[in-house]
């Protein structure tokens, strides 16, 4: 996610950060996405913990269970393929034993944690897909914490040389390595792969990670759910907020369009910008390229929609209807009735800048919502520029931002540019350009003893494991139709279609976002029709995985 706040205001955003924006966008210069911000606020208010000293580095002692599951650790390499290194640390997992039932199988579902905290995802090991999927199938569940996320913490600080064991390959070990040892408390039976069936889960990045783990480690992982899994990295993620523009309200993506293209046409013009800029709040915001960045930064909301009632979020739609509100008041008529630039809708402005409403209107938008959290004291240009290199090198552990966004600067990419043709129609500024989104790369990291970022990711190192065509039998590839992420899954315009099968599940959930089929209630009949739908789909295929299961020696008899 690319959201362009300078680190300043960062703080201020904690308590309202966006729920369920768990996720990629490149955040561009700043590095810094609103999962992060929620994290941080859920953090600040669970009050005060107990630092302990764990594997290499240092962790933060967590509660002694989060919702009812007991928080467990388990011991990995900090470098599983040095031979020459005994460092470890300690990974955080928690296990839902409620439905294990040994004479059913047992299967073990394993739900990634992804670019977050693993308290984060403790609603789907509690009444999400890992409950459900237990339910039905006799099974454990466990959310297992991604290294260097949340308090799974290898390093002692969060320099480049530091950050060097976060990759897809570690990552991918950490996981098998769990798989083959991990011993469950109270659970007498050896439930470790490849003696029990794993079905390995993910959602997003994490979705990725499941497909890959199923193509990396088959031996381990007997089947795989990758939901909107970017198995495709990409340098230039434009397609994203094209997503955004064609699936969300046509007037709303009108007033963006028509809005976007004055503005760039605006900041051409360097006697009207700084006025443009003070609709917003920003007059003091030293860089075009910054304010641009700031306006977007609430299309990102997109991806907040969920249909769970407990995280659903209505931000997107409450911009698009700020952006549409009358002029003068509720009681006039409707901006719609003229077309945009018409005599009727044009405000003047101080300086002789004169704009159609719709941009008076997103400009209250900004101020209101995001301009006004800067501090009290700090200059405009301190919370939102990105053009400070020392703002960004700070290595405390604290400064999680650093951590997805490593994995962006070195194998994943998604920068969140303008579309590449001038032409195509935009919601976006024309000054969000590949330069201007992956400075933040050679600001954060400059080049450390033993390792140096790429000038550009090195997304090979993630598409060369399947990219589009990702694809094994006991893969299940799920996604949303108006997901901003499907252009990098394998259900993008770009890859070929397939056939939906049980052994290879191929499914979209019509109007579904950003891995939907994650959430769950407790009673499926309560659940929307569409979600309902694909769980329902989602126990029969893996009900009927099981049954195909046989144990290493049971199959090598056969």
């Amino acid at each position: 996610m690319r959201w362009q706040l300078g680190l300043c205001v960062l703080t201020g955003l904690l308590a309202e950060a966006a729920q369920s924006l768990d996720h990629l966008r490149v955040l561009g210069a700043q590095g810094v996405n609103l999962w992060k911000l929620e994290e941080a606020a859920a953090a600040a208010a669970a009050g005060p913990k107990l630092l302990v000293q764990g594997g290499s580095g240092f962790h933060l002692d967590a509660e002694e269970s989060v919702a009812g599951f007991k928080t467990q650790w388990f011991r990995q390499p900090v470098d599983h393929f040095d031979k020459n290194s005994n460092a470890t640390f300690l990974q955080r997992y928690w296990v839902n034993k409620r439905h294990y039932n040994p004479d059913k199988g047992g299967p073990v579902f394993v739900l990634d944690g992804g670019e977050t905290s693993g308290v984060n995802r403790i609603s789907f090991l509690d009444t999400g897909i890992m409950e459900i999927l237990a339910r039905h199938t006799g099974g454990v569940g466990v959310v297992l914490e991604h290294r260097y996320y949340g308090e799974s913490i290898v390093v002692s600080n969060l320099t480049t040389d530091n950050l060097r064991w976060l990759n897809n390959a570690q990552s991918a070990a950490d996981s098998a390595n769990f798989m083959a040892n991990v011993q469950f408390n109270g659970i007498e039976e050896d439930l470790t792969a490849p003696n029990t069936p794993w079905i390995y889960y993910g959602g997003s990045y994490a979705g990725a990670r499941a497909a890959h783990m199923r193509i990396l480690y088959p031996d381990l992982v007997y089947g795989a759910i990758a939901s909107s899994g970017v198995t495709h990295a990409a340098i230039i993620n434009w397609e994203y907020m094209e997503v955004i523009r064609k699936a969300a309200d046509p007037v709303c993506s009108a007033h963006l369009e028509n809005s976007i293209k004055t503005i760039d046409a605006i900041l051409s013009n360097g006697r009207l910008a700084r006025p443009l800029k003070a609709l917003f709040g920003l007059q003091d915001l030293r860089h075009n390229d910054d304010f641009a960045s700031v306006i977007e930064s609430p299309l990102g909301s997109w991806q907040a929609k969920c249909w769970h009632p407990d995280f659903a979020s209505t931000h997107f739609d409450d911009f698009c209807a700020a952006l549409d509100k009358p002029p003068f008041g509720s009681g006039m008529v409707s901006l719609n009735e003229f077309p945009y630039g018409a005599p009727e809708r044009m405000i003047t402005l101080p300086g002789g800048l004169a704009v159609d409403f719709t941009i008076v209107n997103y400009g209250k938008y900004i101020k209101a919502n995001i301009v006004e959290r800067c501090p009290e004291g700090v200059s405009t240009d301190m919370c939102f520029g990105t053009w400070d290199e020392e703002q960004y090198q700070v290595y405390d552990l604290d400064q999680e931002w650093r951590l997805w966004l490593f994995q962006v600067c070195t194998e994943w990419g998604y920068f969140a540019t303008a579309p590449p043709d001038p032409d195509h129609p935009r919601i976006v500024s024309k000054l969000l350009t590949l330069g201007y989104e992956s400075k933040i790369c050679r600001m954060a990291y400059p080049p450390g003893k033993h390792f140096t970022v790429p000038t550009l990711p090195n997304v090979t190192v993630v598409n060369e494991l399947g990219d589009f065509d990702i694809a094994a039998d006991r893969l299940a590839i799920i996604d949303g139709e108006v997901d901003p992420w499907r252009p990098d899954t394998p259900h993008s315009d770009y890859a070929y279609d397939r056939e939906d099968t049980i052994v290879r599940p191929f499914k979209v959930i019509p109007g579904g976002v950003h891995h939907y089929d994650e959430w769950g209630l407790l009673d499926l009949a309560d659940e929307p029709q569409e979600i309902r739908k694909i769980h329902l789909e989602m126990i029969h295929f893996v009900q009927e995985w099981l049954k195909d299961w046989k144990a290493p020696e049971k199959a090598a008899k056969a």
